[in-house]
Order: C-alpha cells, then sequence, then structure tokens
C-alpha cells in the first residue's frame, strides 16, 4: 500500500509541475502575440516544428541566416518590455562583437569531448609510468596536471556515469599490472573496460569522443600489453645468469686432482668438486649439481 500511495503521489506532483508549466507557456505566448495552442502542446505533447512550420504557425515572427538581416527584419516592430511597448529601430545599427578572453577559450578547448579524453589518457598513463618507475617526477606531475584538468570538462559535459565507470575500473585493472603481473589478464581487461566507456562515455549525441581516437587508443594500449607479456615470458624462459641455478649445467676447466680434492674453475673461481671417474688437470667438465660449496661434475665430451 506504502508502495502504491508513493506512486501515485509522484504520478500528481508531476501533472501539477506539466499544467504549471502549460499555463505559463500559454500565458507568454498570449502576451507576445505567438500560437498559444501550439505552445502549450509543445510542453505536454513534446512537439517540435521546422522552421518554416514555425513562421506559418505563428510560433516565430521571421527567419533569418545572418545578423544584417535580423537586425533589418527587426526594424519597426513593437516588442513589449514589462508593461511598455516599445518600437525597435535596428537598421543601420553598428554591430560589435565581443571575442572571448583567453580563460574562455581555454575552458572551451579543454570542453571539447576529445580534448577532455586526450588529456585523461595523458593523466592516465602517466600515473602509471611514474608508479611503474618512481622518482622520473615529470610523468607523474604532467599526468595529475592533466588528469585534474580531463575530470575540470567531464564536470561540465554530459556524462554517462556507467561510461565513466568502465572507464575507472579499466584503469584500476591496468595499474594492477603493474604491481600484480598476470601475464596480461588486468592489463588486457583494463584495455577493454577502458575502451568501452570511451564508447558510451557521453551522453548527448552530439557529443562524442571520435572512434578513431579511441580505437587507435586501444590498439596503442593493447600493443603495449602484448608487448609486456612477451618480455616477461621470455625473461621466465631465459637462462639464469646467477645464483645456484646458473651455475648448473656450466662448464669448468680441472685445476689440481690431488686424491679426493679436486678443483675446477669456473666463472673464474675455483670450486671443490667431485665427479664418478677419475680426472685429470685441464679436463673441461661440465657442473651438474651443487650441495653447499662443493660441485658434482662429469667431462665434457
Amino acid at each position: 500500500m506504502q508502495l502504491g500511495g508513493g506512486k501515485s503521489e509522484n504520478d500528481t506532483l508531476t501533472r501539477k509541475q506539466v499544467n504549471d508549466a502549460a499555463a505559463f507557456i500559454r500565458s507568454l505566448a498570449e502576451r507576445n502575440g505567438r500560437n498559444a495552442a501550439w505552445a502549450e502542446l509543445a510542453v505536454r505533447k513534446a512537439v517540435s516544428l521546422s522552421a518554416s512550420e514555425a513562421q506559418s504557425k505563428g510560433v516565430i515572427n521571421f527567419i533569418a541566416d545572418s545578423v544584417p538581416a535580423v537586425l533589418a527584419a527587426a526594424d519597426g516592430r513593437s516588442v513589449r518590455s514589462g508593461d511598455e511597448k516599445r518600437v525597435l529601430h535596428t537598421q543601420g545599427l553598428t554591430v560589435e562583437r565581443l571575442a572571448l578572453d583567453w580563460r574562455s577559450e581555454l575552458l572551451s578547448f579543454i570542453a571539447d569531448p576529445n580534448v577532455a579524453y586526450i588529456l585523461l589518457l595523458i593523466g592516465i598513463y602517466g600515473l602509471i609510468f611514474e608508479l611503474a618507475s618512481p622518482g622520473y617526477l615529470l610523468p607523474g606531475v604532467a599526468g595529475a596536471i592533466c588528469l585534474v584538468l580531463g575530470l575540470y570538462a567531464l564536470q561540465v559535459l554530459p556524462i554517462n556515469y556507467a561510461g565513466l565507470a568502465l572507464m575507472g575500473l579499466g584503469v584500476a585493472f591496468m595499474i594492477g599490472e603493474v604491481f600484480v603481473p598476470s601475464f596480461g589478464a588486468l592489463g588486457l581487461g583494463g584495455v577493454l573496460a577502458f575502451t568501452v566507456g570511451s564508447v558510451i562515455l557521453f551522453d548527448s549525441s552530439n557529443l562524442r569522443v571520435s572512434l578513431t581516437l579511441v580505437g587507435g587508443t586501444a590498439v596503442i594500449s593493447a600493443a603495449f600489453f602484448l608487448w609486456i607479456i612477451s618480455r616477461v615470458l621470455g625473461l621466465r624462459r631465459r637462462r639464469p645468469v646467477s645464483g645456484r641455478e646458473e651455475m648448473i649445467g656450466s662448464v669448468g676447466v680441472v685445476v689440481s686432482d690431488a686424491g679426493d680434492h679436486v678443483l675446477i674453475r669456473v666463472h673464474g673461481e675455483s670450486w671443490s668438486a667431485t665427479a664418478a671417474g677419475p680426472l685429470r688437470v685441464g679436463q673441461r667438465v661440465r657442473v651438474t649439481a651443487i650441495d653447499g660449496l662443493k660441485l658434482t661434475v662429469t667431462p665434457e665430451e
């Protein structure tokens, strides 16, 4: 019962808001001599008209394609200002254009969806690089600045929060790949989530990130993580170059065979060694095992 009552109250409130808006637009249209019936339909039914239809139905006064045309068409018309009617004298007026200042130009440039997306990319990859290789500072500083500017641009743009959440999840996965190597699972998953989030980031059909930019970014990111995977696999297959594992399989030369006390030289170091058979000085041997500081060797064929 409570749920049904809440829904009924919401419907009543919605009808009240629509009725108030329709009454206001109708009174405004009647006051200015416009088509009041169509104005009310625009509120109640969300109807729309082309420019020529709007002029024929009395929704607008005239159509003009330039500022001089507007001034010429408006000359001699009367308008209501408060309770007074005034006649417009616009013929021959000087048009003064006010240019945007540098701050407005900068904010307008940043608010472009493609620019905002690029700023986010620079910020994210700058921070990832700084986390992966601490101490460079420049990538981290530049990345933080670009990330803040990109987030500011998202604040003034109509964004889809599901897309933003996917981008954030993708960033988390890519950063996780830096600290928890997963043979590319986190990195490639992050690229996929970030790409899908980029495509659905903006709600408006007129504001979208270029698919070429999104696709290029996805390809470059995927190639980067595939390169990391290949490097990790190559390092795992590479023979050790130090430590106990590196000693197994190394080749040395016998330098002393005094009884049971055999010395061999491996990598410039002298080691005690044992073998299944007799050895002679100068003979090449291969290390097969290591026990503490003593090697087990076999003759090298």
